[in-house]
């Protein structure tokens, strides 16, 4: 098996439970004896972690949506930079709560932006670097915002309407339908332990091609 890290990333709009399944994903690796880090975007870097916050605040100005766009990929440029290529290089996993597949979802068709100038900035600052295995983690969006609106005070995406979260959505499958071999739709309308019995068989599939490679 080569040195080289894997790169885990695990996506879905508001709601469908992403933290508590990071928990058990990271009890899977650590199971393996996998070293491992454990990030998210945007953020996971102090520089990033403070984009993240202009990102995410309510505010009067309307944000336009180039800007939004354009801070999205100046966090993960140094993301990249800072954290995720140098723990790979060093043979580490790296788990990222979201990644670009968020920005097609949520800037490419939840703001109708398309998917050209996404794209061509993808290639700008992540170069060859794509996700090794992609968990979407999917619910209806009533369920979803249901679940987000129990959680906190709601930031500036969250405001958003359900017909904005209902393009985000679509927009995941569609990435899954895209990508078969990378992306795995988990159904997180269900019981926990069900949504964790299908994100251990994605992740033990995952790992038996590692070994068969």
């Amino acid at each position: 098996m080569s040195m080289k890290g894997k790169f885990l990333t695990i996506e879905g709009i508001e709601g469908v439970g992403k933290t508590t399944n990071i928990e058990f994903i990271k009890g899977w690796l650590e199971a393996k004896q996998i070293s491992y880090v454990n990030t998210r975007e945007p953020g996971g870097t102090p520089l990033a972690e403070e984009i993240r916050q202009l990102l995410l605040a309510t505010r009067d100005e309307e944000v336009c949506g180039k800007a939004e766009l354009l801070l999205m990929f100046a966090g993960r440029a140094q993301h990249i930079d800072q954290l995720i290529e140098p723990q790979l290089a060093a043979g580490n996993w790296v788990i990222c709560d979201r990644f670009t597949d968020a920005t097609y979802a949520y800037q490419g068709a939840g703001r109708e932006m398309g998917y050209h100038l996404i794209s061509n900035l993808e290639s700008m600052i992540q170069g060859a670097l794509r996700p090794d295995l992609t968990l979407i983690l999917d619910v209806p969006v009533e369920e979803g915002l249901r679940r987000a609106g129990e959680r906190s005070v709601p930031d500036r995406f969250e405001l958003e309407q359900s017909a904005f979260f209902n393009r985000v959505r679509e927009a995941y499958h569609l990435i899954s339908k895209q990508y078969p071999r990378r992306c795995v739709v988990i159904d997180a309308s269900q019981d926990l332990p069900s949504v964790q019995e299908q994100i251990g068989d994605a992740l033990n599939n995952f790992w038996s091609s590692l070994e068969g490679s």
